[in-house]
């Protein structure tokens, strides 16, 4: 049998879609790509907000799967929104790259070099949000495209800084372009699953859940299921402001989250608790942020 892996066309979801068919070649199974076009791929020249939708990124390839055109869909889980189509399920995760965000300056250019009102692009609400927070006087503007064209875009002027997911471009081999690294608790909250892949089969299919499921890393799943309970619990899609970090600590599990304002700034807050809780102790945690962003709370 052949297992035929649904994705997008850009190089980075290429890679990662390779990376899970080397994985699954290694445990006996033969793979075989298909490339799917978003819708989120095929609109260009409007904000993801103004989509109109949550799950740009997944919509098509999800009716692949439920239509039974591909077997096993592979996603950066970031892009995923909180609850799935009906008749999907997702396996357990595998361990995951570096979450956090990472500035990107011109080559030769430090965070120092950068003036008070420095452009710096992002395509993300959580990114501009927690950025301004940090930097109150910088001005955020929109950017869409594949990595490489983003950087292209940094390197032609039309932007002094970018922020992307230090783990695209690792798995690009372009970790020589991060300037800095975002600290996960204290400067920006990663994207809930951030630098996990999502492996999204149909529910009816018990034999390739099992598979995909014996290659878990147990600390990820654990971390990356809490997070994504936290997004599920505050309502967020793919593109709300809204963030969660997890992390095992001796047993525990620690969990930071942020929650943006539809006006701009949000509220922070990290918690700790057993690990086996973590969903609950994250859904827990979504509603107190909501409670607090309602009462104008601030991170």
């Amino acid at each position: 049998m052949t297992i035929r892996l649904g994705t997008r066309g850009s190089k980075l979801a290429l890679a990662q879609a390779e990376a899970v068919a080397g994985r699954l070649r290694e445990n006996g199974c033969a793979c075989e790509l298909v490339t799917i076009r978003t819708r989120g791929d095929a609109v260009q020249d409007r904000p993801l907000s103004e989509l109109g939708a949550v799950g740009v990124f997944a919509g098509e390839i999800e009716r692949a799967l439920l239509e039974g055109s591909i077997d096993l869909a592979v996603h950066s889980l970031k892009d995923l929104p909180g609850e799935l189509a009906p008749g999907l399920r997702l396996s357990r995760f595998w361990k995951r790259e570096d979450p956090r965000d990472a500035l990107v300056l011109r080559p030769g250019v430090s965070p120092a070099d950068l003036p008070e009102d420095a452009v710096i692009a992002t395509g993300s609400a959580r990114r501009a949000a927690q950025l301004l927070l940090l930097r109150p006087r910088l001005r955020v503007a929109g950017v869409r495209g594949n990595v490489d064209t983003r950087l292209h875009k940094l390197d032609t002027g039309e932007a002094d800084g970018l922020i992307l997911a230090a783990a695209g471009l690792r798995r690009l081999g372009l970790e020589g372009r991060v300037t800095r690294l975002f600290d996960p608790q204290r400067e920006m909250v990663p994207a809930c699953g951030q630098g996990a892949l999502a492996l999204e089969s149909r529910a009816s299919d018990a034999s390739l859940a099992a598979l995909l499921a014996g290659l878990a890393d147990e600390e990820t799943d654990r971390c990356v299921s809490a997070e994504r309970a936290f997004l599920q619990a505050a309502g967020g899609g793919c593109h709300a402001p809204a963030g969660a970090y997890a992390r095992l600590c001796e047993g525990k599990l620690e969990l930071t989250a942020f929650l943006g304002g539809e006006a701009g700034g949000g509220v922070r807050r990290t918690v700790c608790g057993p690990a086996e809780q973590g969903e609950a102790l994250a859904r827990c945690l979504a509603q107190e942020l909501r409670v607090s962003l309602a009462e104008g709370g601030r991170a």
